[in-house]
């Protein structure tokens, strides 16, 4: 049985009942969810776009969890993608990280890893949504393709990301930076 660690949340709708909905699908269609971390409120994170200049942007619900699957990690995807569009997910057509043709649905916005000190990719621009569901480790794998990098090239950036995690599997080690989450959070504070 594979493992994978998710991490889902938004900041649209009913945040709470999106979050617990996400949730039973994950356990419904991508398999048994292990471990789920507490539900964590944050603020937005990076170069946000704000549709409207009059609407307050709502904090984010994160959560966590470690997932046994019998699924790839493109299978994972596909449908972590549909679990989100089903809860109302609807991706900017602008968004060059999503490309879509009659028969499959690419997530390409983790197409290269952003090391600890690398900063060279073009500021991506960040919207409001009432899900999100990323993959952020699968086994100890390492993939790089132009439909997902695992693991996620930015999850050890994001404090919003390692705290959830760190609760739930403290000692899984970055396959390529070979750190502990726990220790990743602890060189964020």
């Amino acid at each position: 049985m594979n493992k994978a660690a998710l991490l889902i949340g938004g900041n649209q709708g009913d945040r709470h009942a999106l979050i617990n909905e996400a949730t039973a699908l994950i356990q419904e269609r991508i398999g048994t969810v292990a471990l789920v971390s507490g539900i964590y409120e944050t603020e937005p994170w990076g170069n946000f776009e704000i549709e409207n200049s009059k609407l307050k942007i709502e904090k984010f619900l994160n959560r966590a969890l470690w997932v046994e699957t019998p699924l790839s990690a493109f299978e994972v995807l596909r449908e972590a993608l549909a679990i989100e569009a089903s809860l109302g997910r609807h991706r900017p057509t602008s968004d060059t990280s999503i490309t879509s043709n009659s028969s499959t649905t690419s997530y390409t916005s983790h197409t290269s890893y952003t090391s600890p000190t690398s900063n060279t990719s073009p500021p991506r621009k960040y919207h409001s949504r009432p899900m999100d569901i990323d993959l952020i480790f699968y086994n100890e794998e390492i993939i790089d393709t132009e439909e997902l990098t695992i693991p996620h090239p930015r999850a050890h950036l994001r404090r919003f990301v390692l705290e959830p995690l760190a609760e739930i599997i403290p000692n899984y080690r970055h396959p390529i930076l070979g750190c502990t989450v726990k220790e990743l959070l602890q060189q964020q504070q």
